[in-house]
C-alpha cells in the first residue's frame, strides 16, 4: 500500500503521470479514486500549466487548467532527456503500478523508456499510451489537434447549422475522452494484473475515443443507410428531412423545449406550452387550432409548419428568462422544457447544492480556497473526493526523492544545480 488511505477505491496503486493537455484527466480520475498518482513536469513546470489564470495573473503556479487536472497528484520534477533523469524514472518506475504517458510513438523507446524497457524492469508495469492516432496504423505519427482528431473520428460533420460548414465544439475535448479511456484502461490492465501477474501496454487512440459519442450515428448509415446531417438546434427526422426546432432564445440566452407532437407525452406537453402562450396573447388562432396528434406528426408533417411552428414559439420565449420559463414552463405547468444552463448557471444550480457537489480546496501559498468541481461518482464505502490542491513545481521532489527513494540532500541540490529536476 502507497500514499493514500484505505477507505479509498484504489489505495494500493502509484500511477506515474507524463501525460500533458487534457490527458492528464486520466491521472486525475484514478487519483480521485485514491491511487497515488505522481505527476511529472520538466524542470520549471509543464507547459500544460495554461490560462486563463486566478485573477488573471500570468503565472505557471495559478494555471487554472493545471488545477482542474492535477487536483489530489503529488507533484515532482525530472528531465528524462538526460541520463541521470532517466535512472531516477526507472528508479521510480521499480516502485510503481503503471506508468500514463501521451508522446508522441516511439519517444520513450527512443530514451529507452517504453514499455519493452521498463518491463524488463518491472515485467508486472502498466504502460498506458494516450496519442491521437494511436501506436500503430499510417497516421500514428501525424501531428493532431483537438479540431482535427474531432475531425478524423465523424463527430465534427454532425456540428453545426445545415447550411454552414462543420464547426468545432468550443473547449478542447478529444484529450480528456483520450484520458478518461486511459484510466478505464489502466484500472482493466491493473485487474487483469492482479489475477495473472501480467503488465501489459494500454493503446489509447484519440481518434477511436472520439468515435464513441457516435456510435449511433454510424448504425443509421449501416442499418437503414441514412446519413446523419447537421441539426443546427434542431430534431432530425430521417424519413421526412424534417428538422423540428427544440432551441428557443429568451431573454437571457436559451431553453430548450420539445415542441413535437404524434404521441405521448410531446401532444399534452405541447397543448398546454400552446395554452400557456394563449393566456399571455402570444398564441396565433392557427396554432391554437393545430391537432398535435396528426398536424405535427414527425412521420408526415413538411418543413414549413415546422418553422412556423418555431417561430411562433420563440416570440414567446423572447419575452421570458429561462427562470420564469422553467419555473413557469417546466414546474407549474409541465412542459417539457429545460434551461440551457451557462457557467454560472451550473456554479448556482439547485440540484448540484443539494448534493454538495462544490468543494473547497485550500491554497495556503495563495491564503485562500478555491472551489473544485466535486466527485464524477458517488461510492457508498469508498466515497471519492478533493483532499489536495495540484502541486506546485517540484513540490514532492524532497517528499519522494529523498524520503522515498532515499536521496540525500547534497544530491537533491546536485541534481537540482544540474537542471535533472
Amino acid at each position: 500500500m502507497h500514499h493514500q488511505e484505505a477507505e479509498s477505491a484504489l489505495p494500493p496503486y502509484r500511477i506515474l503521470d507524463l501525460t500533458e493537455g487534457g490527458c492528464r484527466l486520466g491521472g486525475r480520475l484514478l487519483a480521485d479514486l485514491g491511487a497515488d498518482v505522481i505527476t511529472i513536469e520538466p524542470p520549471g513546470g509543464s507547459p500544460s500549466r495554461t490560462g486563463p489564470y486566478y485573477k488573471n495573473i500570468v503565472d505557471p503556479e495559478k494555471s487554472l487548467f493545471w488545477w482542474a487536472y492535477n487536483a489530489n497528484k503529488r507533484g515532482i520534477t525530472l528531465d528524462i532527456a538526460r541520463a541521470e533523469g532517466r535512472k531516477l524514472f526507472k528508479d521510480l518506475v521499480r516502485k510503481a503500478d503503471a506508468v500514463l504517458e501521451s508522446f508522441a510513438p516511439g519517444y520513450l523507446d527512443g530514451w529507452k523508456l517504453g514499455y519493452a524497457d521498463l518491463g524488463r524492469i518491472k515485467p508486472d508495469i502498466i504502460f498506458t499510451s494516450i496519442t491521437p492516432f494511436g501506436q500503430h496504423g499510417p497516421k500514428a505519427h501525424y501531428q493532431a489537434s483537438d479540431l482535427t482528431v474531432w475531425a478524423s473520428g465523424a463527430y465534427l460533420y454532425a456540428c453545426g447549422n445545415p447550411d454552414r460548414a462543420p464547426t468545432w465544439i468550443s473547449f478542447p475535448q478529444t484529450g480528456l475522452f483520450g484520458g478518461a479511456e486511459g484510466a478505464i484502461g489502466t484500472m482493466t490492465a491493473i485487474w487483469h494484473r492482479n489475477n495473472t501477474g501480467e503488465g501489459q501496454h494500454v493503446d489509447v487512440s484519440m481518434q477511436e475515443s472520439a468515435m464513441s459519442p457516435n456510435f449511433n450515428v454510424l448504425q443509421m448509415w449501416d442499418v437503414g443507410g441514412v446519413e446523419f446531417h447537421r441539426l443546427g438546434g434542431a430534431l432530425y427526422v430521417p424519413s421526412t428531412g424534417v428538422r423540428q426546432p427544440i432551441y428557443f432564445a429568451c431573454r437571457d440566452g436559451y431553453v430548450m423545449i420539445l415542441v413535437q407532437g404524434g404521441s405521448e407525452p410531446f401532444i399534452s406537453s405541447s397543448a398546454r406550452l400552446v395554452k400557456w402562450m394563449e393566456e399571455e396573447g402570444m398564441a396565433p388562432e392557427w396554432l391554437v387550432k393545430l391537432d398535435w396528434k396528426l398536424d405535427y406528426n414527425a412521420t408526415t408533417m413538411g418543413q414549413p409548419i415546422a418553422d412556423r411552428v418555431g417561430e411562433a414559439v420563440e416570440k414567446f420565449t423572447l419575452t421570458r428568462t429561462k427562470a420564469e420559463l422553467y419555473g413557469e414552463g417546466a414546474i407549474n405547468r409541465q412542459v417539457l422544457l429545460a434551461p440551457v444552463s451557462n457557467t454560472r448557471d451550473i456554479s448556482e444550480d439547485i440540484q448540484l447544492k443539494a448534493r454538495n457537489y462544490w468543494e473547497k480546496l485550500e491554497h495556503p501559498d495563495l491564503d485562500d480556497s478555491v472551489v473544485y468541481c466535486g466527485p464524477f461518482i458517488r461510492m457508498s464505502e469508498t466515497p471519492l473526493k478533493p483532499r489536495r490542491r495540484a502541486p506546485r513545481i517540484g513540490e514532492h521532489n524532497e517528499e519522494i526523492y529523498g524520503e522515498e527513494l532515499g536521496i540525500s540532500r547534497e544530491k537533491l541540490d546536485s541534481l537540482k544545480e544540474k537542471g535533472i529536476i
